[in-house]
C-alpha cells in the first residue's frame, strides 16, 4: 500500500450537532498530511503532471502467472492485476511527499488536533459510480465492514483500530478509532477503494470476473482468461477535473499481458506485445537490448530514481520451524551467500548488497547508534537475546566475500557457528542437534529466481544441508504461502517513507500467528513490538526516522533473512511513443501521469507491420 502527506491551509468550522461539546473545536481541512505539510494543497495540478497532455493510445505492460477473479480484497481466488484503475479512495496521496493525502472521492476532512479518535471525511456531492448513482456514506461504510470481516487478513490488521463506522448523512461519514495512539489511522482510512454497497452486498465474496462497482476513471474491457486483461477510460469519470487527476490517466486503454517466464515476456516486448517493460533482469538491461527496434531508435531506456527506499529482497527464515531458532543458524544462513559473486557474474555488477530494511533513503541506520538511538534502545535490550544485543549495537556490516566462487571464508565461518549451535556431521551429511537431518527446502514459483538460489543451494549442500528448490505453481505457492507452509522462500519488503502502523503486519508477533497476514518470517520480538507501536504514535517527522532506525538496528541484528540484491531507481524500457513530463515524481515512476504521443505511435506501429 503506497502512503503520502497532506496539509497547509486550514479552515476552521462551527461545531456539529454531532460532535461532543467536550472537544476542542475541530479543523476541517482539503488536505492531510502525518507529521508534515501538504504542499501542493493550493497548486491547481501536481508538480509532476501535464494538464495539456493529449488523451488516447494505450498503456501496454506484462505481469506473471494467471487469474480467476476480479476483487482482490476477499480471500479467495487470484486477482487479475490492474484492478486499482477501476475504484476511486477517498482521497489520494502525492508521489512527492512522505505521507500526504489530497481530495478524491471526499473533498474534505474534519478532525480535532488534541483527540486524534475520530475523524469526519466529507463526500464530494459531484461523486459518482459508474450507473450515474451517487457515492454514499453507505457505501463507504459498507465498503469498510466487508474490508474489515471479509478481507485479507494483513489489511484486516492493518486497519484494526477501526472501531466503528457512522452514517452522519449522505456526504459525512465518521470513523472513530479504539484510541488516540495511532496517529496515521486518520490518513489510512482514505487509502482504499469504494465499492456500491448494492454490489458488496450481491457480489463481494463471490470469485468472478466482474468488478465491483465503483466510481474510478476506469472500467474493465475485454478479459482473455489467463492471457490479458484490459481497462478502458470512462469518458464519464466524474472526477476527470479534480486537482490531482489533471493530467492524468491520459490512456484510452491500459492493458497487462500475461507471461509464464520472463524470458517468454522478454521476447514479447521485442515483438511489440507489449510496450512499456520495468526491467528486472541485469543481464538484459546490460546486454539484451541490441535488437533490430533498439538499432532503429525506437525503444528507449531510462533509470528512473527515487526517494523511496529500496525493498527489501530477501530468503526469508520461517522462524515457526525449529531448525531457524538458534540465531546462530540464521547468522550461518547469511555468511553461504555469495553476494559478491552473483553480482559480478549474473548480474553485471549492477546491483547492491541490502544493508538495511530502508536502504537508500533517511530511514536506514548507519554506523553505531546515536545517543537519540541510544535512549530508546536502551530500555530494549534486556528483551534482546545476546548476539542479538550486541549487534543491534554494533556498526553494522554484511559478511563479504572475494568474488571468486568459493566463498571459502564465509563457508568456513557458517560450518563453525553451525558447530557452536549443536549441529554435528555424520557420513558427510549434516544433522540438528535433536538428531534429525538438516534438511531446508526452498519454496518458488516460476522460473525467475532460479538462478540466483541455485548457486546457494549448491554452497548450503557444501555445508552439508540436505537443501533442495521446490518449484510450485501459482495457485499452490500462494496457498502455501497464506498458510506459511515452508522452510524458505523469497518476499520483497516495499517500504514508504513514512513507516508507521503497518510495519506490524510485517514483523509484528500477533501477525506470526495470523494466516495470510504479512509476517513471512514468523518474528514473534517484544522489542520489535515496541518500537512498531512507538512508529504508530510517532508525534512528528523526527520520531518517525528515529524509530525507523530503530526498528532497522533491531531487525537486522534478529538475522531473520538473507539479504539478496537491489538497486535505487528503477530501470524502464518503452517503445518510443510514450511520454511523461520532464521532472518526475520523487517517490515513484508516476505512470498514470504519462502519455502517447500519437504521432510516434503511428512510427512504431508502421515498423511492428513490417
Amino acid at each position: 500500500m503506497i502512503k503520502n502527506t497532506m496539509l497547509k491551509t486550514v479552515l476552521l468550522v462551527a461545531m456539529a450537532s454531532w460532535i461532543p461539546a467536550s472537544m476542542a473545536t475541530p479543523i476541517t481541512i482539503t488536505a492531510l498530511a502525518h507529521n508534515s505539510t501538504a504542499e501542493y494543497v493550493n497548486a491547481p495540478y501536481m508538480p509532476y503532471a501535464n494538464p495539456n497532455a493529449p488523451t488516447g493510445g494505450t498503456l501496454s505492460l506484462d505481469t506473471r502467472g494467471t487469474f480467476n477473479a476480479a476483487n482482490k480484497w476477499m480471500t479467495t481466488g487470484v486477482a487479475m492485476i490492474g484492478t486499482d484503475y477501476l475504484y476511486d479512495t477517498l482521497m489520494t496521496g502525492s508521489l512527492n511527499e512522505a505521507f500526504t493525502m489530497y481530495p478524491q472521492l471526499a473533498s474534505k476532512v474534519t478532525y480535532d488536533p488534541d483527540d486524534t479518535s475520530w475523524i469526519v471525511y466529507h463526500l464530494n456531492p459531484a461523486a459518482r459510480f459508474w450507473d450515474g448513482s451517487p457515492v454514499t456514506s453507505r457505501d463507504v461504510k459498507a465498503t469498510y465492514k466487508a474490508i474489515l470481516n471479509k478481507g485479507p487478513m494483513y489489511i484486516r490488521s492493518y486497519l484494526s483500530d477501526i472501531k466503528d463506522i457512522q452514517v452522519i448523512d449522505d456526504q459525512q461519514v465518521k470513523f472513530v478509532f479504539a484510541s488516540t495512539e495511532n496517529k496515521e489511522i486518520l490518513l489510512t482510512v482514505g487509502q482504499f477503494p469504494i465499492f456500491a454497497k448494492s454490489s458488496i452486498d450481491a457480489d463481494f465474496e463471490k470469485i468472478s470476473l466482474t468488478p465491483l462497482m465503483g466510481s474510478g476513471p476506469y472500467k474493465l474491457g475485454r478479459v482473455d482468461a489467463g492471457r490479458s486483461v484490459s481497462y478502458v477510460r470512462d469518458p464519464n469519470y466524474w472526477g476527470r477535473d479534480l486537482m490531482v487527476n489533471r493530467g492524468r490517466y491520459n490512456f484510452d486503454m491500459i492493458k497487462f499481458v500475461y507471461y509464464q517466464s520472463d524470458e517468454i515476456a522478454f521476447e514479447g516486448f521485442k515483438s511489440g506485445q507489449y510496450r512499456f517493460r520495468p526491467e528486472n533482469k541485469a543481464s538484459n538491461w546490460a546486454t539484451g537490448y541490441n535488437f533490430p527496434a533498439v538499432k532503429a531508435g525506437l525503444i528507449n531506456k531510462e533509470t528512473i530514481t527515487s526517494q523511496n527506499p529500496v525493498p527489501m529482497q530477501a530468503l526469508v527464515m520461517n522462524m515457526r520451524r525449529p531448525i531457524f531458532q538458534d540465531i546462530r543458524v540464521r547468522q550461518a544462513l547469511t555468511a553461504a551467500y555469495d553476494f559478491e559473486w552473483m553480482n559480478k557474474t549474473l548480474f553485471h555488477g549492477q546491483y547492491e548488497r541490502l544493508q538495511s530494511f530502508f536502504h537508500g533513503s533517511e530511514l536506514a541506520a548507519t554506523g553505531t547508534p546515536s545517543s537519540q538511538e541510544m535512549q530508546v534502545l536502551t530500555p530494549l535490550l534486556s528483551k534482546l537475546e545476546p548476539i542479538q544485543r550486541k549487534a543491534v549495537l554494533a556498526e553494522w556490516q554484511l559478511p563479504t566475500s572475494d568474488g571468486n566462487g568459493f566463498n571459502r571464508e564465509g563457508l568456513l565461518k557458517a560450518r563453525q557457528l553451525l558447530l557452536d549451535a549443536g549441529f554435528y556431521y555424520n557420513d558427510m551429511k549434516l544433522y540438528q542437534p535433536n538428531g534429525s537431518l538438516a534438511q531446508i527446502e526452498i519454496l518458488m514459483t516460476g522460473e525467475t529466481m532460479g538462478r540466483v538460489l541455485l548457486p546457494y543451494i549448491r554452497n548450503l549442500k557444501r555445508l552439508g544441508f540436505d537443501a533442495t528448490l521446490r518449484q510450485v505453481d501459482g495457485p499452490q505457492y500462494y496457498e502455501r504461502m497464506r498458510r506459511f507452509d515452508y522452510d524458505m522462500v523469497v518476499d520483497v519488503f516495499a517500504q514508504s517513507l513514512s513507516p508507521g502502523a503497518e510495519q506490524a503486519a510485517f514483523w509484528g508477533s500477533a501477525a506470526a500467528d495470523e494466516p495470510g497476514n504479512h509476517n513471512t518470517i514468523g518474528i514473534k520480538n517484544a522489542a520489535i513490538d515496541e518500537m512498531v507501536a512507538a512508529l504508530g504514535g510517532a508525534e512528528n517527522r523526527e520520531e518517525i526516522v528515529l524509530y525507523t532506525q530503530v526498528l532497522d538496528r533491531l531487525l537486522r541484528a534478529g538475522h531473520y533473512l538473507v539479504p539478496l540484491y537491489g538497486k535505487s531507481g528503477t530501470n524502464v524500457a518503452y517503445w518510443d511513443q510514450y511520454r511523461h513530463t520532464k521532472k518526475l515524481p520523487t517517490n515513484a515512476v508516476g505512470i498514470d501521469y504519462w502519455w502517447v504521443d500519437k504521432e510516434a505511435e503511428a512510427r512504431v506501429n508502421q515498423y511492428l507491420k513490417q
